[in-house]
């Protein structure tokens, strides 16, 4: 069998669909990767994390995963260890499983065979996933890298050793007092035919030795060659090709044509390698069959050693033999996984194949699993004995990590300078250990403090000590032990955390930190200061009681004090101090108002903004300031809207006003509020204004009566032009509005909505009028009153609710129910 000289192997994944799902995998997945041999304990979480993420990529379920890799040999305890692994990480690590989300993989492993790629892709990626559980042979990665191909360099000069062959083409140049050019290509004879020259025999002479006897050839011809009047250069133009067998324990063994200049390692690249029952240290070369050079690949890897990698001939042979010791090493080195070792290699030389410990090694003692003939048996192997022990083929050795423990630690938090973790010297005590931590902060509490110890059977036991009496030596010191952590209370750790709070007539009401001798005028300066129509007078104090007789129902909860401060807020002026808690509270100046306003609108001569000016004043006198009704108004259609009560509140502050707006406005935070201008804040506030009915003809002609409104702040009056249509909605067939006619009623308007839909509550249709007033539905008896229209009235069908289907079974429970029923009744009349 011969390959091309770039042949790469290729996994072949044969589908066999009408067998079953089970069968199919098992013939998908390349027939050398046995997952016998996998042992989950032996995985790190980070492998298990890529397994886990190539096996969500290739779409599969987890069912469909386990079968296939039950299909290659791992065994069902294996396989439970694995999946336990993975539900665990799955819950622990649920930041990773995000970020996957994020990138579009599903973590639930619930997707449909094949979703989301080819079947054949699907199979591929999970082969990928499942080749990285099984421990790998060093070096097998090296003839499957496509960035490592060990293809010959043809561009360089011919090397002075290089042979001379049949089909190799020579290039003669002749250049000087006589010049001539020749491409002339070695026969199978082994020979040349130059022009004017004949027959020359090159067949396995070095380059250098093939152009001594060209030059001596041309001599005979061009005499100025000798006296160096014209010279001659000799070079190899196209290399010939050659055939080299791999067999043994070759991944594809056959005969590959090569070029000439081929190495050992481009024949095991383009072979594909050993296979993981090949040799990698004594690969044979052999030439006119004799073993000429064995490779160890080892030297390569190890060490870039390319001594052994001789340039290969024509029919020579490669054989890999199969392995005789291979061992695995597992845990905490920098390569774990399977090698190769030759007779009189130690586990020391394990460990330097795997690249050594792991900086959190356990490397007093290596763990080894023996197979016996009959059983395992398990051997410890000291780090003396690293450099005689001799491994046998098939020990497992494990590198155990460090304990996560301390042998000298002690800990010491709170109010100390420099908490944290310290040595445990020979002779620390307490006294030491904190002024080893820089000493005791001014807030700490000296009374009492604790060492949490543990005890020998790892429960802990609390210690109590006096910090005072340590730290002045007056009582006996204590020695420290080993994990001891040492804690040194803040007097802020112990008790509320002091605040005092002012809300009124400040710039910036709220709650401040307490501090020892505040005072009255240091809050308000806190505050930001009086707002202009705050009053410095009978400023309220409100004081927590301690001592409030609870069985009294008249008892104090409260103490309150009445203090007047200076305007501005001097030194002069005689302190009150605060205590922790207090409630301050600023009134505002007797008389003083801010100037509110109210907005007219449509048809009035001057329609706009206008500020009240007296607290009586009605929708009358805002009428006649506007200069009174054009000509086009229609009364009769006139609203007021009147903000919420929330908006108008006086008693909450803007930010309080802004929470409570952006709760009714959803999606609106208050931080986007509090950005708004004035005038987006107005029109936001304007859709929360509720509707007031009023009857502006009645109003215009009695004012000051009690149709006559009072204004208040935010008010906003609208009087219409002529209305000339009416609105219907709701449950009505198509919901439009259509032009008023004067003295039709209702029913002429739900007409030319199309009539009532099926849904329609007829009994509960109501009319909302221009101006604000609602009118329903009336009952006579059993005929319906229905409202009247009035141009811009909006006509509103509601639908009726919705009834609960009465199933078959529940007619049927009734329907027997009813029977028994009946029954009965007649049994008690029979026996009256």
């Amino acid at each position: 069998m011969q390959h091309p000289v770039r042949y790469l192997p290729v996994w072949i994944l044969l589908f066999v669909v009408s067998m079953g799902i089970s069968s199919v995998y098992a013939q998908r997945i390349p027939s050398t990767m046995n997952l016998g041999n996998v042992q989950v304990d032996n995985l790190s979480d980070e492998q298990i994390r890529q397994f886990m993420l190539q096996a969500q990529q290739s779409g599969l379920s987890d069912a469909q995963i386990s079968q296939m890799a039950l299909a290659r040999g791992m065994s069902p305890a294996e396989l439970q260890k694995l999946q336990a692994r993975i539900a665990r990480i799955r819950t622990q690590d649920s930041l990773r499983i995000k970020t996957l989300q994020q990138a579009g993989v599903e973590d639930t492993g619930i997707r449909r065979f094949g979703y989301g790629m080819s079947d054949s892709a699907a199979v591929s990626r999970l082969v990928n996933a499942l080749n990285m559980l099984r421990p790998h042979i060093f070096g097998e990665e090296l003839f499957r890298n496509p960035n490592l191909t060990f293809e010959p360099d043809l561009n360089i000069p011919t090397p002075k050793n290089y042979q001379v062959g049949p089909g190799d083409e020579i290039v003669i140049d002749i250049y000087g007092y006589a010049e001539a050019s020749y491409r002339l290509t070695v026969s199978n004879e082994g020979s040349i035919n130059i022009p004017y020259i004949g027959i020359v025999y090159v067949n396995g002479l070095t380059i250098d030795e093939a152009a001594q006897r060209i030059k001596s050839k041309l001599s005979t011809v061009y005499s100025t060659i000798n006296t160096g009047k014209t010279s001659v250069q000799v070079s190899i133009g196209r290399i010939r090709s050659i055939k080299v067998t791999l067999l043994g324990e070759v991944t594809q063994p056959g005969t590959y044509t090569l070029p000439s200049l081929a190495t050992v390692f481009n024949a095991l690249y383009a072979s594909g390698g050993p296979t993981p029952n090949g040799s990698f240290r004594d690969i044979e070369v052999i030439r006119n069959n004799v073993v000429i050079d064995t490779v160890d690949i080892y030297d390569f890897l190890m060490k870039g050693d390319q001594r052994k990698n001789i340039r290969l001939q024509d029919q020579d042979v490669i054989r890999i033999p199969v392995y005789q010791t291979h061992v695995q090493i597992n845990g905490q080195v920098k390569r774990p996984g399977i090698y190769e070792l030759k007779p009189g290699e130690t586990l020391r030389d394990v460990i330097r194949f795997a690249g050594g410990f792991s900086d959190s090694a356990y490397t007093a003692n290596i763990k080894v699993i023996r197979l016996t003939p009959e059983e395992k048996k398990v051997i410890d192997v000291p780090a003396a004995e690293f450099a005689h022990f001799i491994p046998q083929n098939g020990d497992q050795f494990s590198v155990s990590s460090i304990l996560d423990k301390y042998q000298n630690r002690v800990r010491i938090t709170g109010a100390v300078y420099r908490p944290g973790v310290y040595e445990l010297t020979e002779g620390l005590t307490l006294r030491d250990l904190i002024l080893k931590a820089d000493g005791l902060r001014e807030d700490a509490f000296l009374p009492r403090g604790y060492i949490i110890r543990l005890n020998p059977d790892l429960t802990t036991s609390i210690v109590q000590f006096d910090v005072a009496k340590i730290m002045s030596g007056t009582s006996p010191d204590i020695p420290l032990q080993k994990e001891d952590i040492v804690q040194v209370y803040s007097i802020f750790d112990l008790r509320d955390q002091y605040a005092v709070s002012i809300e009124g007539e400040v710039r910036n009401p709220g709650s401040y930190p307490y501090a020892d001798s505040m005072t009255l005028e240091d809050l308000i300066m806190q505050a930001g200061g009086f707002k202009v129509g705050a009053t410095p007078m009978r400023i309220e104090v409100a004081r927590r009681v301690t001592n409030s007789n609870p069985r009294s129902l008249s008892a104090r909860i409260a103490q309150v004090f009445e203090v007047n401060v200076e305007k501005d807020l001097s030194l002069q002026a005689r302190k009150f101090i605060l205590q922790p808690f207090d409630v301050v509270v600023v009134h505002s100046s007797p008389g003083y108002e801010t100037q509110k306003q109210v907005r007219i609108e449509g048809e009035v001569l001057y329609p706009g903004t206008y500020t009240i000016t007296s607290r009586d004043e009605r929708i009358s006198d805002l009428i006649q300031r506007a200069g009174g009704l054009t000509a086009f108004a229609y009364p009769e259609g006139a609203s007021l809207r009147r903000p919420s009560q929330f908006l108008t509140d006086t008693s909450l502050t803007t930010k309080e006003r802004m929470a409570l707006l952006a709760r009714l406005q959803s999606g609106i935070s208050s931080d986007s509020l509090s950005k708004m201008s004035n005038t987006e804040l107005e029109m936001m506030m304007g859709q929360r204004n509720e509707l007031v009915g009023i009857e502006l003809p009645k109003i215009l002609a009695h004012p000051g009566s009690r149709y006559d409104l009072i204004l208040k702040e935010g008010d906003i009056l609208t009087v219409p032009s002529l209305l000339q249509t009416v609105q219907i909605n709701g449950e009505v067939l198509y919901p439009s509005a259509t032009p008023f006619v004067k003295g039709k009623g209702l029913k002429y308007y739900i007409s030319r909505a199309g009539g009532f839909s099926m849904n329609a509550k007829k009994g509960r249709v109501y009319v909302l009028y221009p101006n604000g007033f609602v009118k329903g539905t009336g009952h006579i008896l059993f005929i319906r009153d229905y409202p009247h229209v009035e141009p811009g009235s909006q006509i509103f069908v509601p639908r009726k609710p919705e009834r609960q289907k009465v199933s078959f079974g529940e007619v049927m429970g009734v329907t027997s129910s009813m029977v028994s029923l009946t029954a009965a009744i007649l049994a008690i009349i029979r026996l009256l």
